[in-house]
């Protein structure tokens, strides 16, 4: 059954889930609010062409100059950046013979990049269907190296361990540096998203480029906030990546990290709409079925959008179900500080309004509130 067939409201409906990224943002995001999420975009980097740097040129004509035994195309955008920079420079015709040449061993890490080798009129000698970097590096170290020229499509920042681990076993590595990733010119939205995030606002974080994860935590750092990033990311702020490459600035920095078998946006979507939903808590109260979610409850499958304020009360009182939790409590639970106990009053009737269910919060006098969860008889009647 698909995703979208299974809630009214689609899977995501409720949750809130950070875009990272630079490219193809516009498409993840849509694919998010298809399935009912809240999307905030902030992308945390901006790719920069190099098809004027003197490196690419440099790189470019050593590479004419001296034919090299293997090319190595990391990534679609970069690799048609690198063919348009060379017919620019006039140099075009000269480098698609160069790869043509039966000489050269062109590889081309997964299918994206193999279809931009192709649309240049450009064969591969052999594409791995993980797209891992470590099975083409596992392939080039099993043929030897030793002695070999090898050119590398850099992916905008040194590919980890890649070239070293070319350069140890003796071979002669160019760096291709087509595109640069630089920080975003408006920091704003990354700036607003980081603090949505420490505050709670967040269910996910996508990330599709490992830049993009490195960039956020960079930002983070620099405003004094990473070690609250981080503590959020490892226990309430779901970090998705598109794929193993991509997840390795978080895994390093011990963030625990969730990744489609296939590395595509379509599958990373469908992963979000499996992992949030199974994060919900979900309680029987008064004869009905309450699922909390980020910023909304379904009540018997019903979406109710909560405030903030009255979504802080609901975890507290679902943190210890059927007990009652006193107004003390549930005030320090509140978002802000130097409030007093007349806004628990005031949260708590915004709350009932916006669940529009009577009797699921039961009030005890002059002790508190208490979420009116079900006994086991009641739900076995």
């Amino acid at each position: 059954m698909d995703d979208q067939q299974q809630s009214p409201h689609g899977p995501l409906a409720g949750f809130t889930v950070g875009v990272t990224a630079a490219r193809r943002a516009e498409e993840l995001g849509a694919l998010l609010e298809r399935r009912g999420a809240v999307v905030q975009h902030a992308p945390a980097l901006r790719i920069v062409p190099l098809s004027d740097d003197g490196e690419l040129l440099a790189a470019t004509k050593e590479l004419l100059r001296q034919k090299p035994d293997v090319v190595v195309a990391t990534t679609a955008i970069g690799f048609r950046g690198w063919v348009e920079a060379a017919d620019g420079w006039g140099l075009g015709e000269e480098l698609l013979a160069l790869l043509r040449d039966g000489d050269v061993e062109l590889l081309a890490r997964g299918p994206k990049v193999k279809g931009a080798v192709r649309a240049a009129g450009l064969t591969e000698r052999w594409s791995p269907s993980s797209e891992s970097m470590a099975e083409v590096l596992d392939r080039l170290l099993d043929e030897g190296v030793e002695g070999r020229r090898i050119a590398v499509q850099l992916h905008g920042e040194p590919l980890p361990g890649f070239v070293e681990a070319l350069r140890e076993s003796g071979a002669k590595v160019v760096g291709v540096p087509v595109y640069r990733w630089m920080p975003p010119e408006d920091i704003g939205p990354l700036d607003r998203l980081l603090d949505a995030t420490v505050a709670g606002g967040m269910d996910a974080l996508t990330f599709t480029s490992a830049p993009a994860a490195a960039s956020l935590f960079s930002r983070a750092e620099r405003r004094g906030m990473l070690d609250d990033v981080l503590a959020v990311l490892g226990h309430d702020v779901l970090a998705a990546c598109v794929g193993p490459v991509t997840a390795v600035p978080l895994q390093e920095r011990g963030v625990p990290t969730v990744q489609p078998e296939r590395f595509r946006l379509g599958p990373l979507v469908q992963l979000l709409c499996r992992e949030l939903p199974a994060r919900a808590r979900t309680l029987p109260v008064a004869g009905h079925r309450l699922e909390i979610r980020g910023h909304a409850v379904l009540v018997d499958g019903e979406l109710r959008t909560v405030p903030p304020a009255g979504m802080s009360l609901l975890r507290a009182l679902a943190h210890r179900p059927g007990w009652v939790v006193p107004r003390a409590t549930l005030l320090r639970a509140l978002p802000g500080t130097g409030r007093d106990e007349h806004a628990v009053e005031t949260a708590m009737t915004r709350l009932r309004a916006a669940l529009a269910t009577p009797h699921l919060i039961q009030t005890v006098v002059k002790r508190g509130y208490r979420l009116s969860l079900d006994t086991a008889e009641d739900c076995a009647r």
